[in-house]
């Protein structure tokens, strides 16, 4: 695309003309609602919008987010390089969509899928583990109901049982496909799925149980080998088929490398299908995710649509088109570069960031820990006077420190509990966790400092209409208020209290 500016000959002629902030660009109004008539010069344009985003948050200091937030720059121009392909375009782009189908088999490996050596694995990218959990819930409602159909029952009340601490995707995905959410509530000290209360749930129209591995509310585990166990007990009482789906958006990239003998995977004979965000602990950027099925007859072959190309036959399976090839790019860089040992080693640095961040926090004394040891690296934690309100103002105190930290209230039968929660990625080191804490203690005395404030009185003054005073006027009338000397007395205040006629009729007036 080519542009032609004329400048005016003052412009033109003018020595300055190419400063940004020196031309008549700075001045004028952005557009908010219609396209501007005119261009603008390129550097205008990026200094404008460039000037504009100083005003957002560090994405270093967001510890809000699970979403990686730095890369190597030679990863960084790998997906510079590919930002102009769209995955979609399978033909065009062969090796691209070889890449995907490498990770795809590199993941459901590292969940012990049962897989051979040479077996192609069934699974696909997504933008994000919200995709990927709206197809892994397609794939079990389309199962049950094929199932319900045969047997000649009906098939139009599914419903999915969770914790009530699940990200807000399965919330979507519940009422977009109009299956009903049944939710396991938490109780103060317990913020995460009970197995025993959802498997008492369950039901013939649950098409999955779903189990979290890494709560956002705590980073906790949830306990997937009990759920597995209770459920083939009740699936044998009951000749249902109740299988799980793991959601392991923050975790699935930390267990297998910290906790290798836990039992949360396909080593479970009920895990039907996990999801796992490569934009978190996968070390991407923004916009990939990943979700593998045990086997092909856990995907429902009508919802697959087939490509062919260039001689071979390409199944897909996603919600949306087109997609961007570089976070696929990105996440196979991770793979290579990092191996088994990289992502060991990185997981490894956030759990001893997290603990220094933890046992710096209870040595201030005035917080609980929340969440536990085990789990995703990040710190939950809340203060012990339960006081609800001292959570916002740290958080929002921290923020003048430029650290973006969360507060929130539990979910439903524990939304009394408000938590402040950091998560730790890997580029929090040990120096940002010290000056982290070196500012939540000034922040903390911030909050307990009481200024000194000068005197406040406060008259309050009741007024009433006094018989045989209310003036020719009807509402007119004056309000005389005594000359008072007030006297401070810091250690025994004086309240001071006038009653004072009034002549019109209301009963109540506060100075």
């Amino acid at each position: 695309m080519v542009l032609s500016v004329v400048h005016s000959q003052e412009e033109s002629s003018s020595s300055i003309a190419s400063c940004v902030f020196a031309s008549r660009y700075i001045q004028d109004p952005l557009p908010r609602y219609k396209m501007p008539e005119r261009s603008i010069p390129k550097d205008a344009a990026y200094q404008i919008i460039h000037d504009e985003l100083l005003l957002d948050g560090n994405p270093r200091l967001n510890l809000a987010s699970f979403v990686t937030t730095w890369m190597e720059p030679e990863c960084d121009k790998l997906m510079l390089e590919a930002m102009n392909k769209n995955y979609v375009d399978m033909d065009e782009y062969p090796v691209t969509t070889e890449l995907q189908n490498r990770c795809v088999n590199i993941i459901a490996h590292l969940f012990n899928a049962p897989v051979g050596e040479a077996e192609k694995a069934v699974g696909v990218s997504t933008v994000g583990s919200s995709e990927a959990i709206m197809l892994a819930g397609l794939a079990f409602k389309k199962k049950w109901q094929n199932k319900r159909k045969a047997e000649g029952k009906s098939y139009d009340k599914p419903n999915i049982v969770t914790g009530a601490n699940v990200q807000v995707c399965w919330e979507k995905f519940a009422r977009y496909f109009e299956v009903e959410l049944k939710e396991v509530k938490l109780s103060e000290g317990y913020y995460v799925m009970d197995p025993f209360k959802a498997v008492q749930m369950v039901d013939e129209n649950t098409i999955c149980v779903a189990a979290i591995l890494g709560s956002t509310l705590n980073g906790e585990f949830e306990d997937v080998k009990l759920l597995n166990d209770l459920l083939v007990q009740n699936n044998t009482n009951t000749g249902w088929d109740t299988p799980i789906h793991v959601d392991a958006a923050s975790g699935g990239f930390i267990a297998p490398f910290l906790y290798p003998e836990l039992e949360w995977d396909f080593r479970l004979p009920l895990v039907k299908s996990i999801n796992v965000s490569g934009h978190k602990y996968g070390l991407v950027y923004a916009g990939i995710g990943w979700v593998v099925w045990r086997s092909k007859e856990d995907l429902p072959e009508e919802l697959i649509f087939h490509i062919n190309y260039l001689g071979a036959d390409q199944p897909t399976f996603t919600l949306n088109f087109s997609k961007g090839a570089s976070p696929i790019v990105g996440q196979y860089y991770q793979f290579l570069r990092l191996g088994s040992e990289g992502y060991k080693k990185v997981m490894q640095n956030c759990m001893e960031s997290a603990r220094l961040l933890r046992e710096g926090l209870e040595k201030m004394g005035q917080f609980e820990i929340v969440s536990k040891v085990k789990g995703i690296p990040l710190v939950a934690f809340a203060f012990k006077n339960q006081n609800k309100s001292l959570a916002f103002k740290l958080s929002k105190a921290l923020r003048h420190y430029g650290w973006i930290v969360p507060a929130y209230t539990m979910p439903a039968n524990a939304q009394h509990v408000t938590i402040l929660r950091v998560v730790i990625r890997e580029d929090l080191g040990r120096q940002l966790v010290e000056k982290l804490l070196s500012h939540v203690e000034c922040a903390l005395g911030e909050l307990v400092e009481t200024p000194t404030m000068a005197p406040k009185v406060t008259f309050t003054i009741k007024v009433r209409p006094t018989k045989g005073n209310l003036g020719s006027g009807g509402d007119g009338g004056t309000l005389h208020v005594p000359a008072t000397s007030l006297y401070w007395e810091p250690e025994n205040p004086e309240v001071i209290h006038k009653e004072v006629q009034l002549s019109d009729g209301k009963t109540k007036g506060v100075c």
